[in-house]
């Protein structure tokens, strides 16, 4: 019976079950994540809350300052074409402004509630200010009076040295724009007044068909409370984002930061107290990718478990297969002085040199088996031609045939056939299932490997068939077993150690692909023969890789 034995559950290459399913993600996510979208979307949402606010607020100030302007100057010009054209000019042929009369009829006709109006005449000469001749005259409370013959103090000199430089500032600035304004040209500013406070000013050139009398000049000096207005009314965006920020924080908090506390305490645990798996039951049912990392903590701790389960078995059994031939050997070597018989003696030590021989290939394979795991993790899988590397391995063994040897058959596809994998252990899967069907087939019988491409998820299929006595239907998954060995009658003893079919398994697995066995059936329906098939994913297809 062929050498073989069953990968255990922690040799295969991702922890999985030769059957399982690969674990499926989610495909469609916001921005490829669900969790990275909660978190991004949260964050925008606060800063756009803010920023929305300052753009609402900012386009409401400019907007406001600009009908505030326009509203002014539609007055001044109102005011400008009655002061122009309803006689209050005088002089021939070169007209002139009647200040006296003007000055009348805007201390009878205009008083404006929270404006101020000034005339200037054809010098710039101040002719009339409404905060002089109404009772809107801005004050401020004086401070406490001194003794008389006190000087006063530092701070107030200063104070006072201040507000007279600012007046003069504000004055000459005023002046500049009446002198713009006896040019013809409407001015339009934005400025402070003598108190600090920033007003709305218009000066408009008060004509006589074209020739220019004086200029008229309108204030709004409202402008600060209407700034003040926007920031209080900003501070309800900035409380809203701070809210929605500090909320975001709490549910990553809550959602990212606690759940990734207990997988790392939880994993402290496993490494701490030699616990065998990770089981946070209420993280793994999420969907997002904390669940994830939880479901493949849980999978890694299980399947490094399965393995050193695995590993334990393997050193149990290495231990038991190893100490049969010792036993022989101890046994053979107490009876040798007791041998008195060349023939007896001879006999002995050809048993002797068998169960060296049998140590010898049991260690070889032992050793082979331990070093395949790292051996498959380090090699990195390119494409690999199989028309090629099965006719080189068919052809070995065409070279070294001996007379008595059975002969092996290589019948390749029309097509050349790749995989992804790694030449070297996959040429050991295909030496070990050929030198396991020409153990046993009979004399004159022959071994076929056959390559070929099907319909399937496992397109590529290889095949290698034997005419010896077949495998029981009770032990056509047993072969795959570590250590499991049914030898027909005349084979040498000791040539096998049972892991080489275990070996196929492993490799062939851990390149994506499966590997059964059956019997080959004739016409009359009796057994024909042995038939190991491997499937193995092409190098173009989506297979599953080590």
């Amino acid at each position: 019976m062929a050498s073989a034995t069953a990968t255990a559950k922690a040799d295969l290459p991702v922890g999985r079950e030769p059957d399982e399913e690969p674990v499926r993600r989610p495909r469609f996510r916001f921005g490829g994540s669900r969790l990275g979208g909660f978190i991004l979307a949260l964050n925008l949402l606060s800063l756009l809350i803010l920023f929305g606010g300052a753009l609402v607020l900012n386009e409401w100030r400019q907007g406001l300052i600009q009908a505030r302007q326009e509203s002014l100057t539609v007055q001044a010009e109102l005011l400008g074409n009655v002061l122009g054209e309803l006689g209050i000019s005088r002089g021939v042929p070169t007209p002139e402004l009647d200040v006296g009369e003007a000055a009348k009829w805007l201390r009878d006709n205009f008083v404006p509630n929270g404006q101020r109006v000034r005339l200037y005449d054809i010098n710039g000469l101040p002719v009339i200010d409404s905060y002089e001749v109404t009772e809107n005259i801005p004050g401020q409370v004086l401070p406490p009076a001194r003794p008389a013959g006190t000087p006063p103090s530092g701070e107030i000199a200063q104070k006072t040295l201040r507000d007279a430089e600012h007046k003069k500032a504000v004055e000459a600035e005023v002046a500049a724009e009446v002198e713009r304004a006896l040019a013809g040209e409407p001015q339009t500013t934005v400025r402070r007044n003598e108190s600090g406070d920033r007003v709305v000013s218009v000066s408009i050139p008060i004509r006589h068909v074209r020739q220019v009398l004086g200029v008229l000049t309108l204030e709004a000096g409202n402008v600060d409370e209407i700034l003040d207005d926007q920031r209080r009314a900003l501070v309800p965006f900035a409380l809203v984002a701070l809210a929605v920020n500090l909320l975001a924080s709490l549910l990553l908090h809550l959602f990212v930061a606690r759940p990734v506390l207990r997988l790392a305490a939880a994993a402290d645990q496993v490494r701490l107290q030699r616990a065998r798996a990770i089981s946070l039951p209420d993280l793994e049912e999420r969907k997002d990718e904390i669940g994830d990392l939880a479901r493949s903590l849980e999978s890694m701790t299980d399947t490094l478990s399965t393995r050193m389960d695995a590993i334990e078995r393997f050193a149990a059994d290495v231990s038991h297969e190893i100490k049969n031939p010792l036993t022989s050997i101890r046994s053979a070597l107490e009876t040798l002085p007791l041998v008195k018989t060349d023939a007896q003696r001879e006999k002995l030590t050809s048993l002797l040199q068998q169960d060296v021989r049998r140590l010898d290939r049991l260690i070889t394979d032992i050793s082979n088996a331990s070093r395949l795991d790292a051996e498959l993790s380090r090699d990195r899988p390119r494409a690999i031609e199989l028309n090629r590397l099965l006719a080189d391995i068919v052809g070995v063994y065409e070279t070294t045939a001996r007379p008595d040897d059975i002969p092996v058959r290589f019948e390749p596809p029309p097509q050349s056939l790749r995989v992804a994998g790694r030449d070297g252990p996959l040429g050991q899967v295909f030496r070990n299932l050929i030198d396991n069907a020409r153990s046993f087939s009979p004399a004159g019988g022959e071994v076929r490997v056959v390559l070929e491409e099907v319909e399937g998820d496992l397109p590529i299929r290889i095949r290698v068939e034997d005419q010896g006595p077949g495998i029981p239907p009770e032990n056509l998954e047993t072969v795959f077993e570590r250590f499991y060995t049914s030898r027909p009658k005349g084979a040498a003893f000791g040539s096998n150690s049972g892991l080489g079919l275990s070996i196929v398994r492993q490799i062939v697995e851990a390149h994506g692909g499966r590997v059964t066995a059956d019997n080959r059936i004739g016409a009359d329906g009796q057994v024909i023969g042995a038939r190991f098939e491997i499937g193995l994913p092409s190098a173009a297809s989506p297979g599953r890789r080590s």
